[in-house]
């Protein structure tokens, strides 16, 4: 078992930035890619990032591209989610979700929360207006 731990939630006025962090708790060869949702009060979960991990793919939903920039460092199992000019519509709980499965080659639609197997607790990001 995976567990994933996600830090650097919290409060920021409209325009600021934070960094999401998302480290896995052992290292794992059959890791796939990993990413980040969001779920906002009264909404569904909703994709925002993700990241393969082999060769460091990335894709973003329309609503964060050129603002949100999502990197990993396979060396500490980590992924992070660097967030900037953010708005009062990025207020949400951030999930990070990992795709750990051995010998899994696709095909691989990131935007769907079942292609991930392993979730972290979610950590809270308020932007204030």
């Amino acid at each position: 078992q995976v567990q994933l731990v996600e830090s650097g939630g919290g409060l920021v006025q409209a325009g600021g930035s934070l960094r999401l962090s998302c480290a896995a708790s052992r290292r794992t060869f059959s890791t796939y890619a990993m990413a980040w949702f969001r779920q906002a009060p009264g909404k569904e979960r909703e994709f925002v990032a993700a990241i393969k991990w082999r060769d460091g793919s990335t894709y973003y939903a329309a609503s964060v591209k050129g603002r949100f920039t999502i990197t990993r460092d396979n060396a500490k199992n980590t992924q992070y989610l660097q967030m900037n000019s953010l708005q009062p519509e990025d207020t949400a709980v951030y999930y990070c979700a990992a795709n750990i499965r051995p010998y899994y080659s696709g095909p691989y639609y990131y935007t769907i929360s079942g292609e991930y197997n392993y979730w972290g607790q979610g950590t809270q990001v308020t932007v204030s207006s």
